[in-house]
């Protein structure tokens, strides 16, 4: 249950009725929502609204006393507010979490000095003060609405959201398996500039996890355990029982080392050393950490999982690491997705352990036991990717959305048929600015949340498809 901090601005020229009503009134859409409101009581000050600096102290020490819960702070306007009292409360608190510009709307029945609102006017001279002192904020969709209202109701869901996104990307913890493979350039990427932006990636060499797992046997408690698990996960097909074992005991291994570390996600040396040095595919094992909203990415992609991460929290639902992969017919706007196989479950209702037969053509299918087959059927669509963008010393992202079709598609692997307007276009803006050929695809519909938390909260550069 998320914690939002409350601001309810007062003006004392303004009705007093007012403030009280809407402080009822919040409380009442938290209690719908399933979330917690911290704010003064109505004994704090004049009706729990802030006004004065003594009142603004007042507020930011409550804040400041919930500081590990609150993940974001909705500033609610029944009147004009007193711009400096909500600006004063912020600095003071010092959160640096989102913050939420609510203003009432007037009744034009009600015009009169006891009902007469102005929130229009004072939500713009909150904004400016916040502007002023350098304090980011989000908007509500209309300028005016009521806390009790539908579209305002959705305002703040996204608005929590974005708050997820912004909290979990500035304390999130990846862990990079093994090197890059030597022909994927494409996934190089800046730990210093993710660091300065609280990503922390802990890196571990392949040789540490294929030892400890070569050290377990068929009768340990806990590869039996793993292997129950993943047989209860996903049907084994026609993989032999000795590749099943293989992988309930790196399953195990990747299990232990996330939790030593406190990894959120990981990204791992999917190919070719695992299939030459230990005989299987991990993709099972991503594919299970994944569903289990633990992202993990293909080919050591650090930021692949960091966007896979991202799109997780804007949904509460799994993503998937995708390659932008072919053309559908002579459709302009839409493409084929595919990876080798290691897709949440969520992804894949016809899921089955399998292998991988094109890297099998280097390595052996023998050893590729463990890529996951299935198709993707018709579903909500959010892709995108973000990037450290080296020479400029930036992070960088692109987001978007689309559907995921029903369409024909005879082939393996994981697969999906996308269809997105002006295709054409994103893949030139891709292609020019240099991103990879991996994309994360999200079954929502949660670009706006993206962009809002990562432009205007992480500062970075974001580029919305439309």
């Amino acid at each position: 249950m998320a914690s939002i901090g409350i601001i309810i601005g007062n003006r004392d020229f303004f009705p007093d009725s007012l403030v009280e009503k809407a402080r009822t009134e919040i409380i009442d859409v938290f209690a719908k929502l399933k979330l917690t409101p911290i704010l003064l009581d109505s004994n704090d000050t004049k009706l729990g609204g802030v006004e004065t600096f003594k009142e603004a102290q007042k507020c930011a020490d409550l804040f400041k006393a919930h500081r590990e819960e609150i993940s974001g702070i909705l500033v609610l306007l029944p009147n004009f507010g007193d711009e400096k009292g909500v600006a004063d409360t912020l600095k003071l608190a010092n959160l640096n979490v989102p913050v939420l510009i609510q203003a009432y709307p007037d009744d034009l029945s009600k015009m009169n000095v006891v009902n007469r609102r102005d929130s229009w006017c004072g939500k713009i001279s909150v904004c400016n003060n916040l502007y002023q002192y350098g304090i980011k904020y989000t908007l509500t969709s209309q300028h005016v609405s009521s806390p009790s209202s539908a579209e305002f109701q959705k305002d703040l869901t996204d608005f929590v959201a974005v708050c997820r996104v912004v909290k979990g990307l500035k304390n999130v913890r990846i862990g990079a398996i093994g090197a890059r493979p030597g022909a994927f350039n494409t996934v190089r990427y800046s730990e210093k500039i993710l660091q300065r932006n609280g990503i922390t990636v802990t890196t571990f060499d392949l040789s540490e996890i294929l030892g400890r797992a070569n050290k377990l046997t068929a009768d340990s408690a806990v590869v039996k355990q793993h292997l129950e698990s993943i047989n209860a996960y996903a049907p084994k097909g026609k993989t032999p029982n000795e590749a099943m074992l293989q992988i309930a005991k790196l399953d195990v291994v990747l299990k232990e080392i996330m939790e030593e570390n406190a990894l959120d996600a990981t990204a791992i040396q999917c190919w070719t050393s695992l299939q030459q040095n230990y005989g299987c595919n991990v993709c099972t094992s991503m594919s299970i950490m994944s569903e289990n909203m633990l992202p993990s990415a293909c080919e050591v992609d650090v930021t692949g999982t960091l966007s896979m991460y991202a799109m997780q929290l804007a949904s509460g639902s799994p993503s998937a690491l995708v390659d932008w992969n072919n053309n559908y017919a002579d459709d302009e706007n839409k493409c084929v997705l595919f990876h080798c196989g290691n897709w949440a479950k969520s992804f894949l209702p016809d899921i089955q352990i399998s292998n991988a037969p094109i890297l099998g053509t280097s390595v052996g299918v023998e050893n590729t036991y463990g890529a996951l087959d299935g198709r993707t059927p018709a579903m909500p669509l959010t892709y995108g990717r973000i990037s450290t963008d080296d020479p400029k010393g930036i992070i960088k992202a692109y987001i978007g959305e689309g559907d995921l079709t029903n369409d024909p598609l005879t082939t393996f692997g994981n697969r999906a048929v996308a269809q997105i307007a002006d295709l054409q276009g994103l893949m030139k803006y891709i292609c020019r600015n240099g991103f990879e050929h991996h994309v994360v695809m999200n079954a929502s519909k949660t670009a706006d949340i993206l962009k809002e938390a990562l432009e205007n909260y992480m500062g970075w550069e974001v580029y919305q498809h439309i």
